[in-house]
């Protein structure tokens, strides 16, 4: 009899050992895909801005599609200002010379690694891409450029796109979007950067 008891126990605390397991195994799991896929994201986002950025100052605006962004990347050339003298000194006005060269922006994106075919895929997203919008605006009196490029949490998360993994993390909604930009003001930074 106390053979049989000991085999129960030992079954029981077997059971219960891997239930404990199980439930700590999983917030774990969605906090590790979590900061990876963010990270991945992130990551392609502030290439995106980069590359933005160059063909802001090429074209004094940013571009409203990928393909338009691939186009002028591909094609146009960054322009270069070198001044020599000041040009802020008063006694100096006209000693001071303006120079403007140009590179062929492909050569920028070469060097900093960028690949223009992938740039708008998500990753871990079979496919899908960023959205991305750009016009311009009227703010304080001024006519800005803006642009918003971004996507929701659940294209990136795969199986724990399930809003019942909010449990783990009380920030964490896969309807909410990760982005940088805002079409409202001129502001090119993440909101992953609060």
């Amino acid at each position: 009899m106390r053979y049989v008891i000991n085999i129960i126990l030992l079954v029981l605390i077997v059971l219960l050992s891997y239930m404990l397991y199980s439930s700590i195994k999983e917030p774990i799991a969605f906090g590790e895909a979590k900061q990876y896929r963010k990270d991945k994201v992130v990551n392609k986002l502030e290439t995106i801005r980069k590359a933005q950025e160059i063909y802001r100052s090429i074209k004094g605006e940013f571009a409203s599609s990928f393909q338009q962004l691939k186009d002028t990347l591909t094609m146009d050339s960054i322009p270069f200002e070198k001044i020599i003298g000041d040009p802020d000194d008063p006694t100096n006005a006209d000693k001071f010379q303006r120079f403007v060269t140009y590179t062929p922006a492909i050569d920028t994106i070469r060097a900093l690694g960028i690949n223009l075919d992938s740039l708008p895929i998500i990753p871990f997203s079979g496919g899908m891409t960023f959205d991305i919008e750009a016009d311009t605006i009227e703010y304080q009196k001024t006519t800005v450029s803006v642009v918003e490029v971004g996507t929701k949490w659940k294209n990136f998360m795969g199986k724990y796109a399930d809003p019942r993994y909010g449990k783990y993390d009380s920030r964490y909604d896969p309807n909410k979007t990760i982005k940088f930009g805002d079409m409202l003001k001129p502001n090119i930074s993440g909101n992953w950067e609060r």
